[in-house]
């Protein structure tokens, strides 16, 4: 059972003093570091309204919050004050949540930067003096890789940068990688060998060859898809069926941009039974629902209907 923190007497009396603009002011005078106060211009100070919070965690809060502007008039900073009389080993991960639900809350209003957001404990609980950290990273059990990861830019993964020579020793993640980085750049018959190579390794599933194949011919740029295909299934035993299946159903539909994937507005008549014919196939060839689904754009309802013709 999840613990509920109600209202008390302490957290009643302490919200009715600080909603009010004077004592804020006041308590910021003594609490925000002198950095922060500098840019604060405390004639703008207001109390945000209780929407302003995560409605999801309304139940799990006390806060009050404040926003001001800065004194060069081009920003916001936020006060975030929590007050507690109970400690709680993980309040500064609570902080932190609060923190950046604040900041959401600032971008959905319509701004597009990110708002300073300062938040402050306010504790007045038996217990002295207050027994946790209020390092947020103190609050995972290996704090020296949290703190690698946290306090550092985020991994990039740029696939758009890479040398195809590298790439091409992904393994498993070489074929995703390869098409993706240029699925948009180049007429993708000119990947032709790498891709056979790739498959040739065996590293794939069919259903991994499906999809792949589905999002290559409906978003790449391949002049002729279908003879694209037919070539690359030629040189990959393996995975010859799965390819050959695409490719036909492409001559037989004359659908030269591909497997639509999701039912898209002003699709044509004709789009969607072809989109319900290959599903048929694939479902007889033992392609699992959730692959053959995504491949063409195909409803639960649609696909429940498939064989009742």
């Amino acid at each position: 059972m999840s613990k509920k923190f109600t209202p008390t007497p302490h957290d009643a009396v302490f919200k009715q003093f600080l909603s009010e603009k004077e004592t804020a002011k006041d308590f910021f005078d003594i609490w925000l570091p002198d950095e922060l106060k500098a840019l604060c211009d405390l004639d703008s100070l207001k109390v945000e309204s209780g929407s302003f919070i995560d409605a999801d965690m309304k139940n799990y809060q006390s806060d009050i919050i404040y926003s001001v502007n800065t004194k060069k008039g081009n920003g916001y900073i936020y006060v975030l004050i929590e007050h507690q009389s109970t400690p709680d080993k993980l309040m500064a991960w609570r902080l932190m949540r609060y923190s950046m639900g604040a900041m959401q809350k600032h971008l959905e209003s319509g701004h597009k930067e990110l708002p300073l957001v300062f938040p402050i404990l306010f504790y007045c609980g038996e217990k002295s003096p207050y027994p946790y950290s209020t390092d947020w990273l103190d609050c995972f059990s290996g704090r020296n890789i949290a703190e690698k990861i946290y306090t550092k830019p985020f991994k990039l993964a740029d696939v758009t940068t890479l040398d195809d020579g590298d790439i091409m020793k992904h393994k498993r993640m070489a074929l995703l990688t390869l098409i993706q980085k240029h699925i948009r750049r180049r007429d993708m018959t000119e990947l032709m060998n790498e891709i056979v190579t790739l498959l040739s390794y065996n590293y794939y599933t069919d259903n991994q060859v499906i999809t792949m194949f589905n999002y290559l011919v409906q978003e790449g740029n391949a002049k002729k898809p279908m003879e694209f295909i037919t070539e690359i299934a030629k040189q990959s035993e393996k995975h010859e069926g799965a390819l050959m299946t695409i490719a036909q159903q492409i001559e037989e539909m004359g659908i030269q941009k591909g497997i639509q994937i999701g039912e898209q507005n002003g699709m044509q008549k004709g789009e969607k039974q072809a989109s319900m014919k290959i599903a048929r196939q694939l479902l007889e060839k033992g392609v699992e629902r959730d692959i053959v689904k995504l491949s063409t754009g195909l409803t639960d309802t649609e696909m429940s209907n498939l064989f009742k013709d």
